[in-house]
């Protein structure tokens, strides 16, 4: 099939995909509001083979270390599939399959596949990564860019973590978990119930991010957008609690967001 931008309708609701661009899910219309923050690096990207920041861009796979391009020095961030044109597998009205093959600087052949399913109150996107051979330590993760103001009052964020991770000098994870300090944030949370955090838009829209993952990260320190990351493990993941996928046995992972006119 082409891969040209792909539209899903379901009531009111609309949703673009770029497959081209990272896969990203570029525009999010709920009736007249545009939910998600407009331009080429916004939207909502995947994150995959990791989420967050990698420390220094090296990771440990096996008895190897690998380096992988430092795009955000001195790390390396979100993974490479945001950077590479997806394949479109299946389309209907209300739900699209995309695939990402992946490629150098990943060492590991596999294929990773999203599927984007819309409906009249809600979105869902579930995320795949199959290896082809050698097994190997992954994370997945969604980055939505939700505007912070859709022409009424500014969003708010709720949400109860159980801890977040403490964040040292170099933005990464110290490995010491503290009680959950107020915002700004660019921080990472866990949430062993699930990911739960609901964004409202006074008098507008309200929306919940779930996951039956238990990690977030919640970047608030742009004026324009407010982000709210479920992904399958911390920033450094790959290093501090690697999730491994072999041939038999794939990492999955799912997000949903439902929302209601207020």
């Amino acid at each position: 099939m082409s891969n040209e931008d792909i539209t899903l309708t379901a009531g009111t609701a609309e949703v673009h995909l770029s497959p081209v661009n990272g896969g990203r899910i570029s525009s999010l219309k709920v009736g007249a509001l545009e939910l998600l923050r407009q331009g080429h690096r916004y939207g909502c990207f995947p994150m995959v083979p990791w989420c967050g920041r990698t420390k220094d861009g090296r990771f440990l796979d096996g008895g190897t270390v690998r380096q992988m391009p430092l795009n955000s020095p001195p790390h390396a961030i979100h993974g490479t599939a945001r950077d590479g044109a997806w394949r479109t597998a299946r389309v209907s009205d209300s739900e699209a399959v995309i695939t990402y093959d992946l490629v150098d600087p990943w060492p590991h052949p596999g294929r990773v596949t999203q599927v984007v399913t819309l409906t009249e109150d809600g979105l869902t996107l579930t995320m795949s990564v199959e290896a082809r051979d050698d097994s190997f330590p992954a994370q997945i993760g969604w980055h939505p860019w939700f505007n912070r103001n859709l022409g009424g009052a500014d969003v708010t964020v709720d949400f109860k973590p159980a801890w977040q991770e403490e964040r040292g000098d170099d933005h990464l994870p110290t490995g010491n978990r503290i009680d959950p300090e107020p915002g700004p944030w660019d921080d990472c949370f866990g949430m062993p119930g699930g990911v739960d955090v609901t964004l409202t838009w006074p008098g507008q829209l309200q929306l919940k991010v779930t996951s039956r993952e238990e990690w977030v990260v919640v970047y608030d320190e742009q004026a324009e957008a407010v982000c709210v990351e479920p992904q399958t493990g911390p920033p450094n993941g790959l290093n501090t609690l690697p999730r491994l996928v072999t041939p038999l046995e794939p990492l999955e992972a799912t997000t949903t967001w439902s929302w209601r006119r207020l």
